[in-house]
């Protein structure tokens, strides 16, 4: 078992910047920022594998930099130009190499509005 603690969100004006944190207990392969906005599914905004892999959404690039620290097991997103649509509750979600259930974080809220 894998415990995630996100840390970073709050509220920002629309055009503005703010960083997410996890830190995870343990090292695993994939890690990775999920966002729920209301009334709409999860979704991926970026993850990272241990060997330093990128996926990003289409909405996150050139706006969003997920970056980790492997010795450090910590995960971060750097989020630039922040729109009322990027509002969501923001989780940190990890998952071991060859296997499919992921690890959640308890979510952390992001509201952007002026």
């Amino acid at each position: 078992q894998v415990q995630l603690v996100e840390s970073g969100g709050g509220l920002v004006q629309p055009g503005g910047s703010l960083t997410l944190s996890c830190a995870a207990s343990d090292t695993i392969y994939l890690m990775g920022w999920y966002r729920r906005a209301p009334g709409k599914q999860r979704e991926l905004v970026a993850s990272v594998t241990s060997g330093g892999t990128t996926d990003y959404a289409d909405f996150a690039e050139g706006r969003f930099t997920i970056s980790r620290n492997n010795a450090k097991n910590t995960l971060d997103l750097q989020m630039s130009s922040l729109q009322p649509e990027d509002t969501a509750v923001y989780y940190c979600g990890a998952r071991p190499k060859l296997r499919p259930n992921y690890y959640w974080g308890q979510g952390t809220q992001v509201t952007v509005s002026s």
